[in-house]
C-alpha cells in the first residue's frame, strides 16, 4: 500500500516537473524569440535610415548635377548667341562691302564705255586728219613717214654714224674689260702648280760602290734593266746618282722605282731584275687608282664610276707639250668653275666638263680617233650627263659649241695651256718624233719590244729569237734603218741596234 502510493506520488511528482519544465521552457524560448525580434527590427530601422540617406544623397547629388548641366547649357547658350550677333555683324558688313564693290564696277564698267568712245571718236578724228593732210600733201602717210626719215638722214648722216660708232667703241670697250676682269679672277683664284715633264730622271745613289752593281758583269744588270723598263740607264762620272733618260714618264717611274727597290734589296742581277720590273708595274695600277681619286677630291666632284677614275689616273703619266696632263685637267677645272661662277651658270657641269675634257688621252695609244673622239666614247660608255659631253667636245672646236658651258671649258683650256710658262713646243715636237721611231721599228714582224734612247739618236729593238734567226737579225737592221731614212725627217744619224736574245729556264726539283 505504502508502496503504491509512492509510485503513484512519484508519478505524480515526475508529471509535475515535466510539465513545469515545459512552461519555464517555453518560456524562455518566447523570451529568445522576442530578443530576435528586437534585433530584427532595429536592423530593419537601421537599413530604412540608411536607405533615406542614400536617396537623399542622390537627390542632392542630382540636384547638383541639374544646376551644373543648366549653367553650362545656359554659357552655352550665352555662347551662341554671342558668336551669332557676330555673324550677323560679319555678314552686314560683307553685304555692305559687296554692295560697295558692285557699285565701283558699276563706275567702271561707265568709265571703261565713256573712254572706249571717246578713242573710237578720236580714232575716227585722227583718219580724218590724216586723210585732209594726205589730200593737201599728195602723199600717203607711209610715203610721208618714208620721206620724212630720209631727209632727216640726209641731214644728220654724219651724227648718226659718229654716234653709232661712239657706242659701238663705248660698248666693246665695256664688255672687253669686263671679260679681263672676269679673265683674270679666275686665273687669280686657280693655284694649281705646274709641273714640266723633262726627259731624264736622276736617281741618288747611297754610295760610289753600287754603280758597279747596277751595271753588273760586263754590264748584263744595267742591259737587263734597260730592256725590261724601256729607258736608257747613264753611269756618268756624276759622284753618287744616276740619270734615267727616256721619253715616256711612266717608264721613267717604273725604272726609277725598281732600281730604288733593287739597290734597298742589294740583290741585283738580270732576273731579279725583271721581276722587279713587273712587280713596280702591278703596283703602278694602284698608284693610278689613287692619282684618279686625289684629283677628283681636289675637284671636289662625286659620282664618278669608279673605272672612270681609273682611267683618269692615267693622264698622271701623260704629258702635252710638257704640261702634265693631270694637272692641266685640275686646272682647267678650277679655272673653268671660276668662270661659271661668274658668269652665272652651271659650275658643276663646267668643272665636270673641265676635269674630263682630255680624257681620251688616257687611251690614244690604244685606240683610234682623236682624243676628243675617244673622250666622247668613254664618257657615254660610264654613262656621264649628256650636257657634260657637249661641254667638253668643243675645247678644240672640232665640235659647235652647243652651250655657253661649252664656251667656258674651251676659255679655260686655252688660258691653261696658252699662259707664259705652261707649255713647250720643243718638248711636244721632240716626243712625237721619239713616239714616231718607236711605232716604226715596233710595226715589224717579230719585234717584241722597242725603245728609243739618247734623245732619239737611238733605237733599241728587241725581237722574239723563235721568230728570227741570226741573219734575220741582221737583215731586219737593215730594213728598219732603211724604212727610217725613207719616211723621217731629223738630224744627224740615228743607231739601230738589234737585240736576240735565247734563254734557257728549268727547274731542279
Amino acid at each position: 500500500m505504502n508502496a503504491i502510493t509512492l509510485i503513484t506520488g512519484g508519478g505524480v511528482l515526475f508529471l509535475v516537473g515535466a510539465f513545469l519544465g515545459y512552461v519555464i521552457r517555453q518560456s524562455i524560448a518566447r523570451k529568445q524569440a522576442g530578443s530576435v525580434e528586437q534585433r530584427l527590427a532595429l536592423r530593419v530601422a537601421q537599413a530604412e535610415k540608411e536607405h533615406e540617406r542614400i536617396i537623399e544623397g542622390a537627390r542632392q547629388e542630382a540636384k547638383g548635377v541639374l544646376q551644373a548641366t543648366k549653367q553650362e547649357e545656359d554659357e552655352r547658350r550665352n555662347s551662341l548667341l554671342k558668336t551669332e550677333q557676330i555673324l550677323l555683324k560679319r555678314e552686314s558688313v560683307l553685304d555692305q562691302k559687296i554692295s560697295d564693290f558692285e557699285t565701283k564696277e558699276q563706275h567702271i564698267r561707265d568709265r571703261a564705255d565713256r573712254l572706249q568712245k571717246t578713242e573710237q571718236e578720236l580714232d575716227q578724228e585722227r583718219k580724218s586728219i590724216i586723210a585732209k593732210l594726205e589730200n593737201i600733201s599728195g602723199l600717203t602717210q607711209e610715203q610721208a613717214k618714208e620721206e620724212i626719215l630720209k631727209n632727216v638722214e640726209v641731214v644728220h648722216q654724219r651724227d648718226i654714224a659718229t654716234r653709232f660708232k661712239k657706242m659701238e667703241a663705248e660698248g666693246e670697250e665695256r664688255f672687253e674689260r669686263r671679260a679681263k676682269e672676269i679673265l683674270a679672277y679666275a686665273i687669280q683664284r686657280t693655284a694649281v702648280s705646274q709641273v714640266h715633264e723633262i726627259t731624264t730622271t736622276t736617281v741618288s745613289l747611297p754610295s760610289e760602290d753600287i754603280k758597279g752593281k747596277i751595271i753588273g758583269k760586263e754590264g748584263r744588270n744595267i742591259r737587263a734593266l734597260e730592256r725590261a723598263a724601256g729607258v736608257e740607264i747613264v753611269v756618268d762620272d756624276t759622284p753618287e746618282s744616276v740619270v734615267i733618260s727616256g721619253f715616256d714618264p711612266l717608264k721613267r717611274h717604273i725604272a726609277k722605282t725598281a732600281l730604288e727597290r733593287l739597290m734597298k734589296d742589294g740583290r741585283i742581277h738580270p732576273a731579279r731584275v725583271e721581276e722587279v720590273v713587273q712587280e713596280v708595274e702591278k703596283e703602278i695600277e694602284q698608284q693610278v687608282k689613287e692619282a684618279g681619286e686625289a684629283a677628283v677630291y681636289d675637284v671636289g666632284i662625286v659620282g664618278l664610276d669608279p673605272k672612270l677614275v681609273h682611267v683618269l689616273g692615267r693622264l698622271r703619266f701623260r704629258s702635252s707639250y710638257g704640261q702634265n696632263v693631270l694637272l692641266h685637267s685640275i686646272e682647267v677645272a678650277h679655272l673653268a668653275s671660276a668662270l661659271a661662277s661668274e658668269l652665272g651658270i652651271n659650275v658643276g657641269i663646267a668643272k665636270k666638263a673641265g676635269l674630263l675634257h682630255d680624257i681620251g688621252k688616257a687611251l690614244d695609244h690604244q685606240v683610234e680617233g682623236s682624243h676628243v673622239d675617244i673622250g666622247i666614247r668613254v664618257l657615254e660608255k660610264f654613262g656621264v650627263e649628256k650636257e657634260v659631253i657637249d661641254a667638253m667636245k668643243s675645247h678644240h672646236e672640232d665640235y659647235p659649241y652647243e652651250s655657253i658651258e661649252a664656251i667656258v671649258v674651251q676659255t679655260a683650256d686655252a688660258i691653261s695651256g696658252s699662259r707664259p710658262g705652261a707649255r713647250k713646243d720643243s718638248v711636244e715636237n721632240y716626243l712625237k718624233r721619239i713616239g714616231e721611231l718607236e711605232h716604226m721599228a715596233a710595226s715589224f714582224e717579230g719585234v717584241e719590244k722597242a725603245y728609243a734612247i739618247q734623245a732619239g739618236r737611238e733605237i733599241r729593238v728587241f725581237v722574239t729569237p723563235q721568230k728570227i734567226d741570226d741573219v734575220g737579225t741582221q737583215k731586219l737592221a737593215r730594213e728598219i734603218a732603211s724604212r727610217i731614212e725613207e719616211e723621217l725627217r731629223y738630224p744627224g744619224e740615228i743607231k739601230v741596234t738589234v737585240i736576240r736574245e735565247n734563254r734557257f729556264v728549268d727547274y731542279a726539283r
